[in-house]
């Protein structure tokens, strides 16, 4: 069944809901097509490799299936945004674990003692730097998510002058002899579509937090 572009990002509440259904997969592949790479990019930031990252998106994935057929949603105790950046702290710490256990060496290693511990060399990253690439790669999820919507309501020309122009940052004036178009169709297109942008930004930012 073909989804109303309006339903690809549904809100938090009822997807939540629908979550609870382990059976879901629909529900379940909206959730990670909008969460995954925030997921990834945070723990990417945090100083893991690419395979430990993707098992933070899993680890966090599966963490959340477990939780969701007895979670209540009460936003006086919390947003969904922070409860989802503390279950994903959590799996990056386990990884730091992970890779320090591995990388441990013996005490009877012949390393030279002046040579810094290997726990030490080993990134770990504060709160404070974690939530503030958290909250960069939350925006940059709600934009993605915003724009994805944005160019299926709008024609595919008036896209293409707005991508060129302010996603590629083509001067107008190539834009324009690009596509054999006027300077004033490049800017009237930016307009629209920011104006557009701007608030399906603000309707997700209410409904994914």
């Amino acid at each position: 069944m073909m989804m109303h572009p309006d339903d690809l990002i549904p809100t938090r509440r009822s997807l939540l809901d629908r979550l609870k259904n382990w059976e879901d997969q629909e529900s379940w592949r909206d959730f990670f097509d909008t969460y995954w790479k925030l997921i990834y990019g945070v723990a990417i930031r945090a100083g893991l490799n690419d395979a430990e990252s993707q098992e933070v998106v899993q680890e966090t994935l599966i963490t959340v299936a477990k939780k969701m057929p007895g979670f209540q949603y009460d936003p006086a105790l919390g947003s969904f945004k922070n409860w989802l950046l503390t279950t994903t702290r959590w799996k990056i710490s386990d990884q730091f674990r992970k890779r320090t256990s591995r990388h441990a060496l013996p005490s009877t290693s012949l390393e030279s003692p002046d040579r810094t511990a290997t726990i030490e060399r080993i990134p770990d990253p504060s709160q404070a730097a974690l939530d503030l690439a958290w909250d960069q790669e939350w925006q940059k999820t709600i934009f993605d998510a915003a724009l994805a919507k944005i160019k299926r309501r709008v024609k595919a020309e008036q896209y293409q002058m707005f991508d060129l122009h302010v996603v590629k940052n083509w001067k107008p004036q190539k834009v324009a002899q690009t596509l054999g178009i006027s300077v004033s169709r490049v800017y009237l297109a930016k307009y629209r579509i920011s104006m557009l942008l701007k608030k399906e930004i603000k309707r997700l930012e209410m409904t994914m937090t």
